[in-house]
C-alpha cells in the first residue's frame, strides 16, 4: 500500500477540502464534520475535475462544476445525473498528525 501526504490535520478544518496529485491522479481529501473521506477528482460522467467544485458540507456532497452531478462523499455514489457511476474513494488515516490517503499497489489489485 502507498501513503500520499496531504498536510497537516490541523489544516484541514471541518467543511474544507485539500486537492493533492499523484502523476495524473487527483484526489479530493474532505473534513466532513471531523470525518475525513478522499474521492478522486474526476467525474464518472465526463472525467472532469470532479473535487474542483462545490462541496456542499451540510449533505456531504461534491457537485461536478461542469453539468452538476452530485455525489456523496462518503461513498462516491452518484445522487443526480448526468452521472451514473460512482467514482473511486479512497482510505484515509491520520499518522502522526498528517492527513494520509492511502492508494492499492497494482499487486495488490491483482
Amino acid at each position: 500500500m502507498r501513503r500520499l501526504a496531504v498536510c497537516p490535520l490541523a489544516e484541514l478544518a471541518p467543511g474544507t477540502l485539500r486537492l493533492l496529485r499523484d502523476g495524473p491522479l487527483g484526489i479530493g481529501v474532505y473534513n466532513l464534520d471531523g470525518e475525513l473521506y478522499a474521492l478522486e477528482d474526476r467525474c464518472s460522467h465526463d472525467d472532469g475535475p470532479l473535487c474542483e467544485g462545490e462541496f456542499d458540507a451540510d449533505e456531504g456532497v461534491a457537485v461536478c462544476p461542469r453539468h452538476g452531478a452530485r455525489f456523496d462523499i462518503r461513498s462516491g455514489r452518484p445522487l443526480s445525473l448526468p452521472a451514473v457511476l460512482p467514482v473511486a474513494t479512497y482510505p484515509v488515516r491520520i499518522v502522526d498528525g498528517q492527513v494520509v490517503v492511502e492508494l492499492e499497489t497494482a499487486a495488490e489489485v491483482a
